[in-house]
C-alpha cells in the first residue's frame, strides 16, 4: 500500500482553488454602473421634470390633472402642481350628508325636520313646549315661537296653576295695607283706628288709609 501524503496535497490544492474568487473585468464594472443609472432614473423624484398623483401616475410639465378623487384640478409646473382654488358654494347649515368626491364639497341630504330643546318635529308641526309658548316647525327647518303676553295681575298674591301660562288671582283683586292684604272695591278696617281702600285699577300701589276716631276713644 503506497503513501497517503501526495493524495492529501491534491485535496488541499483543490480546496484552495475553489476559494479563489473569479477575476472581474472592466466590462463588469461598466455593466453595474449602467444598471445603477437606470435604477436612479426610475426611482428619482420628478421635481422640475413632472408631477405625480396619489395613484403614482406621472404627468408632464404643463399637463392638467387631478391629484386625487377629492382634489381640485392642477397644472404640473417645474415648482410642482399648481391647483385651482375655486370659491365653493356654502354648505346648507341643515345638511346631514356631505360628499367630498370633487373639487368642492357637495351636500347630498338636508334634514326635513326641526330640532327644539332636544326634540324633533315635522315640517309645519305645531307644538307647545311650555304653557306660555306656541311654536311651529317652519319649512326652512327653523322653529318659530310666540310667547304669550300676560296682563298684569290685579292682585299682590297671584298664583300659577299647572298647565296655565299666566298667573291668576284666586281670591280676586286686592292690595297691601301695610303688611295686610285687603280685597279691592270696599273699605276695610285694618285696626280700631284705620280704614283702608285699594286704588281702583292700580293694585300694585299701597292702599289709601284714613285714621278715624278709634273705637276705644283714643285719637
Amino acid at each position: 500500500m503506497g503513501p497517503l501524503f501526495p493524495t492529501t496535497c491534491v485535496v488541499l490544492f483543490a480546496l484552495n482553488a475553489a476559494a479563489i474568487p473569479a477575476s472581474i473585468s472592466p466590462e463588469d464594472y461598466a455593466a453595474d454602473e449602467a444598471e445603477r443609472t437606470i435604477n436612479n432614473e426610475i426611482f428619482d423624484d420628478y421635481r422640475g421634470k413632472g408631477c405625480v398623483d396619489d395613484s403614482g401616475f406621472v404627468y408632464k410639465l404643463g399637463e392638467r390633472f387631478f391629484p386625487g378623487h377629492s382634489n381640485c384640478p392642477c397644472v404640473c409646473t417645474e415648482d410642482g402642481p399648481v391647483c385651482d382654488q375655486p370659491e365653493c358654494p356654502k354648505i346648507h347649515p341643515k345638511c346631514t350628508k356631505v360628499e367630498h368626491n370633487g373639487c368642492c364639497p357637495e351636500c347630498k341630504e338636508v334634514k326635513h325636520f326641526c330640532e327644539y330643546r332636544g326634540k324633533t318635529y315635522k315640517i309645519l308641526e305645531e307644538f307647545k313646549p311650555s304653557p306660555c309658548e306656541w311654536c311651529r316647525c317652519e319649512p326652512n327647518n327653523e322653529v318659530h315661537c310666540v310667547v304669550a303676553d300676560c296682563a298684569v295681575p290685579e292682585c299682590v298674591n297671584p298664583v300659577y296653576e299647572p298647565e296655565q301660562c299666566c298667573p291668576i288671582c284666586k281670591n280676586g283683586p286686592n292690595c297691601f295695607a301695610g303688611t295686610t292684604i285687603i280685597p279691592a272695591g270696599i273699605e276695610v278696617k285694618v285696626d280700631d283706628c284705620t280704614i283702608c281702600r285699594c286704588h281702583s285699577g292700580d293694585w300694585w300701589k299701597p292702599a289709601q288709609c284714613l285714621r278715624r276716631e278709634c273705637l276705644n276713644g283714643q285719637s
